[in-house]
């Protein structure tokens, strides 16, 4: 037996959740089928009475209304029933999908972009909350002809023989078609995908499109898969045209011979002109098995929608443990032997750190030195390959996550925040409070937004803090100061600013600086930090080159190292030796430490550089 795939258990697990709608729109379609069975018997039999003016002709004839009735109350039901099935599979399987997306490790979700991820969601996820209903409805279409040709069989058992011989064409057309229309609905539905991955990735670059005045170009790379698209979507119908158009002349054939035969059957006396009645609708009914391509296509369809749905609910999920945190901990955090590989190229390589609770460590390097990736693993954003992380001597691996979300908060260059008519700017600052820091307060969230140097333009604002996020117009500063202030109320031991104030004016970050250094509450700060002026009022900086730590220490002792301040000169060459760029130029000057950063000689008795990578390194005011 095949084993169950992912679409397979995600499908299996709608039907589960739907068992209540799915058993009562069985039950519907069942006894449909039953009174659909009974129908040409009982009109039949009161045919005949009538003929032979039998009495209790009367009493039959109100029974076949009463099943007629009974029909189409439970078809009615049906219908009602497969929608309200389709619409809670749907809601189940999105939530599943969009649970393993949010719940995965970042970097697991990277490869499906923006654009395909909103296909599965919508598109997809709808086709494959159809498999319930469509599982249930394909019951009551293979038991009817079945229930037909048994009837055919008790009539007049040549009837039954006639039709049965037509069946092993009808079911090689029915096999024909589930295999066909399988392939060509995966390829339309990844064609699909591609074009709304395409497309969401232009809305997203829509004003660099509009600068460059290459919306025309844009426009056909969108839809470059488009005849991708049109080939399988015609095959697609094609195929379902051929399927209909076959059985449309294969299904009157066998209903014609057996009617034939019927009538034959008559002409002998063996049959009597209600049974003759009851044959020709038995006939069509049993005609009906080719009903079961609506139901089959259905399945295929979500079957195949479902295998790109499963992908996104079965990413890997961070596991978590039970740990707790101690209750007093300063935010002692400790790297060791942390190793990081994505697409098989190493992001960091064995980096060993620890930086003193309460203190505020910069963490510097080049474009790609792994900055950005060790901030991820600081706080758990991403697992190492290699190597644990320590938050106050209890491995991340081991928390529980109410215990490292509560105890971490982010901010990033790019915040993003809840849209909607109904979303504000308040209630979108109040989402970063940590679980266990009790609610957002409207005191708490103005301290937050005054500490990031957010209130004024949020006070601003037509509504103020009850503005809705998309109603207001934020430049890339002010995002950024929200999103320091959401990271300001969900402030835990450690607070880690990924390239969070890059936007920001030289006088907005100090004042920022100034309110994370006069936090009531004591908190490790690791800022990713691109500006000199950052690294020299840290406690201490992390110098990351190549994914590895190349040396720590106080800003004013790295200063000394050529290589060091060419990570802050934009037309510094990309490595330099430090003999040959200690060396001036002949008439100039060496350059200078920023104002503040301390002189460029260390001090009497300063201290030598700490160890070269790979030895650990200690990180502490």
């Amino acid at each position: 037996m095949a084993a169950t795939t992912g679409s397979d258990r995600l499908l299996l697990g709608a039907v589960r959740h739907t068992a209540g709608l799915t058993a009562a729109l069985l039950l519907c379609s069942v006894v449909g089928a039953a009174c659909s069975l009974a129908v040409p018997a009982l009109a039949g039999r009161t045919l005949d009475r009538l003929l032979r003016h039998q009495p209790g002709a009367e009493t039959w004839l109100m029974w076949t209304a009463v099943l007629l009735a009974a029909e189409i109350l439970a078809e009615s039901g049906a219908v009602l029933l497969t929608q309200l099935a389709n619409a809670r599979a749907t809601a189940w399987i999105r939530i599943r999908a969009l649970a393993g997306l949010l719940g995965t490790a970042p970097h697991r979700a990277a490869p499906h972009s923006g654009g395909d991820v909103a296909a599965r969601l919508c598109v997809n996820a709808t086709d494959s909350g159809t498999a319930p209903a469509a599982l249930a409805t394909s019951v009551s279409s293979v038991l009817v002809p079945v229930g037909a040709l048994v009837a055919l069989a008790v009539i007049h058992p040549w009837t039954a023989v006639v039709f049965a011989a037509g069946l092993p064409l009808l079911l090689l057309l029915l096999r024909a078609f589930a295999t066909q229309s399988s392939d060509s609905v995966g390829r339309y539905q990844r064609a699909q995908g591609a074009i709304a991955a395409r497309l969401a990735e232009a809305l997203g670059g829509a004003r660099t499109i509009a600068a460059a005045d290459t919306a025309r170009r844009e426009e056909d790379r969108v839809l470059a898969p488009l005849p991708e698209l049109t080939a399988h979507g015609t095959r697609m119908w094609l195929v379902h045209g051929r399927a209909v158009a076959r059985s449309g002349i294969l299904l009157p054939l066998l209903t014609t011979a057996v009617v034939a035969v019927a009538g034959v059957g008559l002409a002998a006396g063996d049959v009597t002109v209600g049974e003759l009645l009851a044959v020709s609708r038995y006939a069509a009914l049993a005609a009906g098995i080719g009903g079961i391509a609506a139901p089959l296509g259905t399945l295929v369809r979500a079957r195949s929608a479902g295998h790109r749905t499963a992908e996104l609910a079965h990413l890997a999920p961070m596991t978590h443990g039970s740990a707790v945190l101690p209750p007093d901990g300063p935010g002692d955090l400790e790297l060791r032997g942390v190793r990081v590989v994505r697409g098989g190229v190493p992001l960091i390589t064995d980096v060993t750190l620890a930086v003193d609770g309460g203190s505020t460590v910069a963490v510097v390097g080049r474009s790609g030195a792994g900055k950005s990736t060790l901030a991820a693993v600081a706080g758990r954003l991403t697992d190492p390959d290699a190597g644990r992380v320590f938050l106050d001597g209890v491995d991340l691996a081991d928390l529980a996550a109410a215990q490292l979300r509560g105890a971490t908060a982010y901010a990033f260059a790019r915040p993003v925040f809840d849209g909607g008519a109904t979303v504000t700017i308040g209630a979108a600052l109040a989402a970063g409070t940590g679980p266990g820091q009790g609610p957002a307060t409207p005191e708490r969230i103005r301290e937050a937004a005054t500490a990031a140097c957010a209130d004024t333009f949020v006070r601003l604002l037509p509504r103020g803090y009850e503005t809705p996020v998309d109603e207001a117009p934020l430049s890339g500063g002010e995002a950024q100061r929200l999103g320091l202030a959401r990271a300001f109320l969900g402030q835990g031991r450690l607070m880690i600013l990924d390239d969070a104030t890059s936007s920001l004016d030289t006088a907005t970050e100090r004042q920022v600086e100034r309110a994370l250094a006069a936090s009531p509450r004591p908190c490790t700060k690791l800022i990713v930090a691109h500006r000199v002026s950052t690294a020299a009022r840290a406690d201490r900086v992390v110098w990351m080159e190549a994914g590895r730590v190349r040396r720590t220490g106080p800003h004013r002792l790295l200063w000394e190292e050529p290589d060091y301040r060419a990570v802050f000169t934009a037309e510094a060459p990309a490595s330099a030796a430090p003999a040959e760029a200690s060396t001036p130029t002949a008439g100039a000057e060496p350059p200078a430490p920023p104002a503040g950063a301390g002189s460029a000689s260390p001090p009497a008795g300063a201290g030598s550089l700490p160890p070269a990578p790979g030895s650990g390194a200690e990180v502490g005011a």
